[in-house]
């Protein structure tokens, strides 16, 4: 069911997120000049064969830099390349904690597809909320991410076990 969820991620990262219609692995070029019109030939074609390299700095403030493929989530990579950031992703991407809450760099954060309301349900139950927060599980690897550098924050909330606390009371 886990290897489901998260095909079902993946395909929504290449997919779904863009509002345009084009898929996120097709990213259109602004054409010189500014105005915000294509130029023939203006899209191109990521393959999800491209690499986004990123930096995810732990609790402990550690560096860890993993490199993953165009629209794979950041859960995606973190769990695929088994990085060692202590109960990230405990949902595995449905939704239902925040334990894959990332701050991101401003300049990164403001190019990301707006949160969801589902997303911002689970990032109102987050330690440490900051204005640049968003979930791995909901963020897919696109060809400007290269390079950035994401913070784990020092808390983690799982949405799940205060629930199930709720319930033994």
């Amino acid at each position: 069911m886990a290897a489901v969820t998260r095909l079902l991620a993946g395909s929504r990262c290449l997919l779904a997120r863009c509002r345009s219609g084009i898929p996120a692995v097709q990213r259109p070029l602004r054409a010189a000049g500014g105005g915000g019109g294509l130029s023939p030939g203006a899209v191109r074609l990521y393959s999800s064969e491209d690499k986004v390299k990123v930096t995810f700095i732990t609790r402990d403030g550690d560096a860890i830099v993993a490199e993953g493929k165009v629209g794979e989530s950041l859960l995606d990579l973190v769990v695929e390349k088994n990085l060692d950031i202590d109960g990230f992703g405990a949902c595995e991407g449905t939704l239902a904690c925040s334990t894959c809450h990332l701050i991101f760099e401003d300049h990164i954060f403001q190019k990301l597809e707006p949160v969801t309301d589902e997303e911002m349900d689970m990032l109102d139950l987050a330690y440490g909320l900051t204005e640049t927060s968003r979930l791995g599980c909901q963020i897919c690897l696109r060809p400007f991410m290269d390079g950035m550098t994401v913070k784990v924050p020092e808390n983690v909330a799982d949405v799940r076990q205060a629930m199930d606390m709720g319930k033994s009371s």
